[in-house]
């Protein structure tokens, strides 16, 4: 049998080891010498667990050799973005000031390990998410495998490149403007934003489901994401009040049931004039093609309840607002002001700026987008978009043009249509549709109805058998 596990997915390396084929052990040593050898490249990873991965995966082989029930994950390798905590292990958020260690698991970590899985370390991320790309003063930018001079996205930077580059088979990411689905589209992944509420989390922020930001799997193929989703999703009394109360369906079930006879909108107006690559334009409609071939009802629509430039500010008013809510005691502080990044602390100024009624506003566009989008899923199944307007640029150097069209916002002006679905709380995913003429990959969003993750989990199944993205892997990664 092959010692070299990269690009393996999840699902078929926990049957090995179910069928004692493979030692969690034999894994766990083999991934921990691919993030040594690829991570001073990538940084991918802020924190590696050695011991206490290597502990559990010994541990994960006993379960093993008793016979005992296992878990879906059972002596699989998982990344933690540190942004969520892990007991007894370093957090930083990404940030100088708030540097520590976890005093206890996050809900995902709790359901990760009950799965079965084994925590194997901390993935990069900016400071508190606050990005589409990941750098930070604590450790410094991460890398996409595919080109280690451009960026791997943001804010799950390093739950991506950690995937891309073959280290992990999985990766656990959070969204909350696009967090998951910015860094699966510009390093060739799958990723998936559930329902705001599916995938509960202690810490939100928010006691409400207006709240942004999800928990959600990082992954090469979509089976592994059901999986993982499954693991994840589910209401918690931790987080009553931030749940969908209902029971979750088991994702996995009717993967293979296609797309046949299914109503899709694509959006050819760029939601509301937002700028494009053509090369994107061009890998997204030819993406549509392929669900026109499998029996899918495909029509362009123009999905656009304002105008771009609306939509942006008013979700970085809403973004911003929530932020300087949350961390204003860091900005107020001049000892730990001095100690935040670039991004996040205009992120932070502008949220204090707002007014109240600004705040309000950005608040009722909450309310007017969900209405928006309730309205056209009463007529379709999904909405295809791209996920970005550009692939992977050169880290730090954002595009401040895009097919001609001017960006307002240098760091939000690559990024256009991933932010309004956290607004809405719909279910979207990034699905890997092809290379630009650079060779750094392209992504189909597959946007579905709330509580559809089942649905967009479905269609990306049914596109990933038609067109295969798991064959091209990055030259870093072997």
């Amino acid at each position: 049998m092959s010692d070299n596990f990269a690009f393996v997915p999840a699902t078929e390396l926990a049957a090995r080891i179910r069928r004692k084929e493979l030692s969690p052990v034999e894994l766990m040593q083999w991934t921990l010498d691919r993030i040594d050898s690829l991570n001073p490249d990538l940084g991918a990873f802020i924190t590696v667990m050695h011991e206490q991965a290597m502990d559990d995966a010994r541990t994960a082989e006993q379960a093993v050799a008793k016979g005992s029930d296992l878990g879906p994950l059972h002596g699989i390798p998982v990344s933690i973005k540190d942004l969520e905590g892990v007991k007894g292990v370093r957090m930083t958020h990404g940030s100088l000031p708030d540097d520590e260690i976890a005093d206890s698991d996050a809900l995902c970590t709790e359901r990760i390990r009950a799965a079965g899985g084994i925590i194997i370390g901390k993935t990069n991320t900016p400071e508190y998410g606050h990005a589409g790309t990941t750098e930070n003063r604590v450790f410094g930018p991460c890398r996409n495998p595919w080109d280690v001079t451009r960026t791997s996205g943001g804010s799950s930077g390093g739950a991506g490149a950690s995937v891309a580059a073959g280290i992990t088979a999985i990766a656990q990411g959070s969204d909350g403007g696009g967090s998951v689905r910015i860094p699966a589209a510009l390093c060739g992944i799958y990723g998936l934003k559930a329902t705001q509420g599916r995938i509960p989390r202690r810490h939100a922020g928010s006691y409400n489901l207006v709240n942004n930001s999800s928990v959600g799997p990082m992954t090469w193929t979509v089976e592994d994401a059901a999986v993982f989703t499954n693991v994840l999703a589910g209401p918690s009394p931790d987080a009553e009040y931030r749940t969908i109360a209902e029971t979750p369906p088991d994702f996995t079930a009717g993967l293979k049931d296609g797309v046949a006879g299914m109503k899709i909108g694509l959006d050819t107006s760029s939601l509301g004039g937002a700028a494009c690559s053509p090369e994107i334009r061009e890998s997204v409609a030819s993406a549509a093609k392929v669900f026109e071939e499998l029996g899918a009802n495909v029509e362009e629509v123009e999905f656009a309840p304002e105008p771009h430039e609306e939509i942006e500010r008013k979700f970085l008013d809403f973004f911003c607002g929530s932020g300087i809510y949350r961390f204003g005691r860091l900005l107020d502080n001049p000892e730990t002001a001095s100690r935040l990044t670039d991004y996040f602390t205009e992120n932070l100024q502008r949220g204090k700026a707002l007014s109240a009624a600004d705040y309000m506003t950005s608040l009722d566009a909450v309310g007017m987008y969900r209405t928006y989008t309730n309205r056209f899923f009463g007529n379709f199944d999904l909405l295809l978009m791209p996920v970005t307007a550009t692939t992977a640029f050169e880290i730090d150097n954002f595009p401040m043009e895009i097919d001609g069209q001017a960006v307002r916002d240098r760091r939000w002006g690559f990024i256009p249509y991933t932010y309004i679905f956290n607004m809405t709380g719909n279910p979207a995913a990034s699905v890997p549709c092809g290379f630009d003429s650079q060779g750094m990959p392209i992504a189909l969003q597959v946007i579905g109805d709330m509580r559809a993750e089942a649905t967009v989990l479905r269609a990306s199944a049914a596109f990933e058998e038609a067109k295969p993205w798991a064959g091209k892997v990055p030259e870093l990664a072997g």
